[in-house]
């Protein structure tokens, strides 16, 4: 385990390391600001909590996610950590680092400017593999026995999201069809939050742990070390959680405005279904180690629950819109990783 006192020694022998965890760091921040909207667009939507209220708990509960977590399982953090090798040469793995970076912080900012949830986790994926190709010139930086769990996590998030929300919400009004209306509503609304506390909190443990990976391979690699069975010091796990925090605190309301308020009309009870099954569908994946995307399920959980009741109340333009922007972030993402690691590897 490297301790803080190494690493201000690393960087101090190593100064091109302080510029990779920086970059590393504002990937973090901008998956913040992005991604972790999610979690909390569903009680913001149908008025639940208030959006200043929502962002506070988002923050305190991503925070709590990633550290909470890591000391249950780091699989998440391992997946990605042995999905690429960037070879034997330190400081051009370093570079493919910095490229990847600077292409997924681009290409998220580009999203959030105009308001579409992309999933960094993706984003993240696809410009490490593309930096890997671009150092070894072919597939042999790419573990792909690891790499393959990408296309489960994408299934799962997508199908078992959109399944588990519609049943959930179908199920919901015929065991309480003999409830007062007005006073279940209550109830939802209150539960409601709470899944949304439960989602952000799993947000935490497995985006955090995707980014925290890329934040502890930097500091091996720089030190010559192995990326396998690394241990995550408790100084980068808060780190990491307080850069997530900050991005979410900043940069939230834009995304919720568009998942929770434009995309699908949801009633008290569907909110709450949504949410619970997002909350299961991320935990089973981070417990099994699939890298899934927390936007893939959350946006998901909520088309399912909107459509149990009436397939109108999704808004279809916004969701083909950004299942748009998702299937262009592989190509995209890998295609500026693989570019600005070759300009950087002729530069630097």
């Amino acid at each position: 385990m490297v301790s803080f006192s190494q690493f201000v020694a690393a960087v101090q022998t190593n100064p091109f390391l302080a510029l990779v965890m920086v970059l590393v760091i504002g990937t973090i921040f901008v998956n913040g600001a992005t991604d972790a909207a999610n979690a909390i667009a569903e009680p913001v939507g149908t008025r639940a909590i208030g959006v200043n209220q929502a962002i506070v708990m988002s923050v305190i509960c991503n925070f709590v996610g990633l550290i909470g977590m890591t000391l249950i399982s780091t699989a998440v953090a391992n997946t990605m950590s042995g999905m690429v090798d960037f070879g034997g040469d330190t400081h051009a793995a370093l570079i493919a680092l910095a490229a990847a970076t600077v292409g997924i912080v681009t290409w998220a900012s580009i999203a959030w400017v105009f308001g579409i949830p992309t999933s960094e986790s993706h984003a993240l994926i696809a410009g490490l593999t593309g930096a890997a190709l671009a150092v070894h010139g072919g597939l042999e930086g790419v573990n792909m026995g690891e790499w393959i769990k990408v296309i489960y996590g994408l299934v799962l998030s997508s199908v078992l999201g959109y399944g588990a929300g519609w049943i959930i919400a179908k199920v919901i009004p015929i065991i309480f069809r003999q409830a007062d209306r007005r006073r279940m509503n209550s109830i939802f609304k209150k539960w409601q939050v709470v899944g949304a506390a439960g989602m952000a909190t799993m947000h935490g443990a497995q985006d955090g742990q995707k980014f925290m990976s890329t934040a502890m391979m930097a500091v091996l690699l720089s030190q010559g070390m192995s990326v396998d069975g690394a241990q995550f010091p408790l100084w980068i796990e808060v780190i990491c959680a307080a850069a997530m925090a900050i991005g979410t605190a900043i940069g939230g309301k834009r995304i919720i405005k568009k998942v929770g308020m434009e995309m699908v009309s949801l009633e008290q009870y569907q909110g709450f279904a949504a949410s619970v099954s997002a909350t299961a569908s991320l935990l089973i994946a981070t417990l099994t180690g699939l890298p899934v995307s927390t936007t893939h399920t959350s946006t998901a959980a909520m088309m399912g629950a909107g459509a149990a009741k009436n397939v109108r109340s999704v808004n279809w333009g916004v969701a083909k819109e950004m299942v748009l922007a998702w299937v262009f972030t592989f190509p995209g993402c890998g295609l500026i990783g693989y570019l600005l690691t070759k300009l950087f590897l002729v530069v630097f």
